[in-house]
C-alpha cells in the first residue's frame, strides 16, 4: 500500500462528492498536486478549483492527468467511465474513497463516528470542539461545517475525526482509536440483503478498536455487547434505566445505569440549556444554540470525546456555545416569528428515524405552529423497504408535500414512486407534486412553518424557497 509521503500528484474521479471533496482538500493543505474529474460544476467544484484543484467536466482521457501517483474514485461512477478505465487499463494505482482514508488515518490516532444516522452532525460537533479548543484534528466531514464554511480542516497535531461509513462495508478499513456508534436502523438492504448481516457488519466496526481504544454506544445497541471492548461507555439524552436480562443463570436483574446523558433540558430561544454527566462527572450549564432535541444527544457524545482528551470543562462549555450546525442539518431557512411563514427548516433527513426526530423537534420547539413537510425520498430501494415507516412518520406533520424520488445511483424499480409512501397515509394530508409544481403551490399556500427534507437535490431548490417566502412576508 502506498504511504502518504510517496503522493505528490493525485487524481480525483468524482471529486465534487461531499465525501471526496474533504479527502481532495486534505491534500490541498499537504501540498499535493490536485487534480480531477466531475460530471457537473457545483459551488463544491468551484470552491476547490479556488482553492487550487484543476478539474475538468467532460470524461475526456486527453485531459486527465498522466502524472499522478494514485487515483480516487467514487463508486457511483459508471462502470464504463472512459478515464477510470484508461487508469486501470494502464497499470495505475486506483483505490476507491475508503481506501485513501485508510491510507491517511494509517499512522494517526482515528475518532471514528459510526451509525446510520447522526455521523455527519456528530464529526462536526466533534471536529468542532477540538478545533476551537485549540487541541487541533484533521477533519473528513459528510457535510459543510457553518463555522467554517467547509467539510475539511486540518491541523498539525496527527489526529483524524472521520466519518465512518456503513455503505459498502467502507468502515471495516478504519482502525479507531475511539468510536461511537449512534444507531444501527435498517439501512443499505440492497447492499447487505438483512438487518442482520447490516448489524453483523456493525459489530465488526466495533471490533476493529484498538486494544487500547474505547467504544461510546447508544444505550440501546444491545448487539454490540458481543464486541469483545474492554472499555465500553453507553450514552443516551436521558438517564433511563434498563434492565440488563442476563438470562436463566443470572440471580437478578440489575439497572444499568447510562454513562454520558444530559439533565435539567431547558429550550431557550431555539436552542438548549442542560447539565451533562459524562462517566462520573458533571459538566453545569452548557448551552447548545441550535434546534433539535437528538442535536443534544449528538452534542454529549462530542463532550465525551473531549473529555476523553483530557480537555478543560471551561473550554469545552465556551465550545459548544459556539458552534453553529451543519448545512442541511436542522438549518434554518427563515424564523421570523411576525410573519406568514414563521419558520422554515431544512434537514438532510432521508431514513424514518432521521424524519422522526427532525419533525418532533421541530414541533417540540414551535408546537402552536401548523407543520408543513416537503420530503423527497432518496433512493427507490430505501423507498420500497421503508414506505409504510415514511408514511407513519410524515403523518407527525399537518401537511405533507411528496417530491418524486431522487434516485442517486439507482435504476428505477417497477411499483416504487412516491405514491407508494402516499398510500400510506390519510388523502386529504398528503400530495405528490413535482418541483414546479410545489413551486407554483408555494405561491399559494404560506405554511406557518416549513420543512424540506431529503438527501438527494431538494437542495438546490432552496434560494427559490428562500426569495419565495421573502417576497410573501
Amino acid at each position: 500500500m502506498l504511504s502518504l509521503k510517496d503522493i505528490q500528484r493525485i487524481y480525483f474521479i468524482g471529486i465534487g462528492g461531499i465525501g471526496m471533496s474533504a479527502i481532495a482538500r486534505f491534500f490541498l493543505h499537504k501540498g499535493v498536486v490536485v487534480s480531477g474529474y466531475d460530471k457537473t460544476e457545483t459551488a463544491l467544484t468551484k470552491q476547490l478549483s479556488e482553492e487550487g484543484a484543476l478539474i475538468h467536466y467532460t470524461d475526456e482521457v486527453a485531459l486527465l492527468d498522466k502524472d499522478v501517483q494514485l487515483v480516487v474514485y467514487t463508486p457511483a461512477i459508471p462502470a464504463q467511465h472512459e478515464e477510470l478505465n484508461w487508469y486501470r487499463n494502464n497499470g495505475y494505482t486506483v483505490v476507491k474513497r475508503s481506501d485513501i482514508l485508510q491510507i491517511i488515518t494509517a499512522d494517526s490516532f482515528n475518532i471514528c463516528i459510526a451509525g446510520t444516522h447522526g455521523k455527519t452532525s456528530i464529526s462536526t460537533m466533534v471536529g468542532h470542539l477540538l478545533r476551537h479548543t485549540e487541541y487541533g484534528c484533521n477533519v473528513f466531514l459528510g457535510g459543510v461545517s457553518v463555522n467554517y464554511g467547509t467539510n475539511f480542516w486540518g491541523s498539525e497535531n496527527n489526529v483524524c475525526v472521520v466519518e465512518a461509513d456503513e455503505f459498502d462495508r467502507s468502515f471495516h478499513k478504519l482502525s479507531p482509536d475511539i468510536a461511537a456508534i449512534t444507531s444501527m436502523d435498517a439501512d443499505h438492504l440492497d447492499i447487505y440483503g438483512t438487518v442482520e448481516a447490516m448489524e453483523d457488519a456493525f459489530v465488526e466496526f466495533a471490533q476493529r478498536i484498538k486494544s487500547a481504544g474505547v467504544l461510546i454506544r447508544k444505550k440501546q445497541l444491545k448487539r454490540l455487547d458481543e464486541a469483545p471492548i474492554q472499555r465500553q461507555l453507553t450514552y443516551s439524552l436521558h438517564n433511563e434505566l434498563h434492565t440488563h436480562d442476563c438470562g436463566e443463570d443470572c440471580h437478578s436483574h440489575d439497572d444499568i445505569p447510562v454513562d454520558i446523558h444530559a439533565e435539567n433540558i431547558r429550550i431557550e430561544q431555539g436552542g438548549y440549556l442542560f447539565d451533562v454527566y459524562v462517566a462520573g462527572q458533571w459538566i453545569r450549564n452548557v448551552q447548545l444554540n441550535i434546534g433539535g432535541m437528538h442535536n443534544v444527544e449528538n452534542m454529549l457524545v462530542a463532550i465525551a470525546v473531549a473529555k476523553m482528551l483530557r480537555i478543560a470543562d471551561d473550554k469545552i462549555i465556551a465550545a459548544v456555545a459556539d458552534y453553529k450546525g451543519v448545512k442541511r442539518r436542522f438549518e434554518y431557512l427563515w424564523n421570523n416569528q411576525s410573519t406568514g411563514t414563521q419558520v422554515a427548516i431544512d434537514d438532510y433527513a432521508h431514513h424514518p428515524e432521521e424524519l422522526r426526530a427532525l419533525l418532533n423537534s421541530a414541533k417540540q420547539l414551535y408546537p402552536a405552529l401548523a407543520m408543513t413537510v416537503v420530503f423527497q425520498p432518496h433512493l427507490f430501494s430505501r423507498t420500497k423497504d421503508h414506505a409504510t415507516a415514511f408514511a407513519e412518520v410524515l403523518s407527525i406533520a399537518d401537511r405533507v408535500v411528496l417530491l418524486p424520488i431522487y434516485p442517486a445511483r439507482e435504476l428505477p424499480m417497477p411499483g416504487v414512486t412516491s405514491e407508494l409512501i402516499a398510500a400510506g397515509m390519510p388523502k386529504d394530508k398528503v400530495q405528490v407534486l413535482t418541483k414546479e409544481e410545489w413551486m407554483a403551490d408555494l405561491d399559494i399556500h404560506q405554511p406557518e412553518m416549513l420543512v424540506t427534507a431529503g438527501a438527494g437535490d431538494i437542495d438546490t431548490l432552496l434560494p427559490i424557497v428562500k426569495e419565495k417566502l421573502y417576497h410573501a412576508n
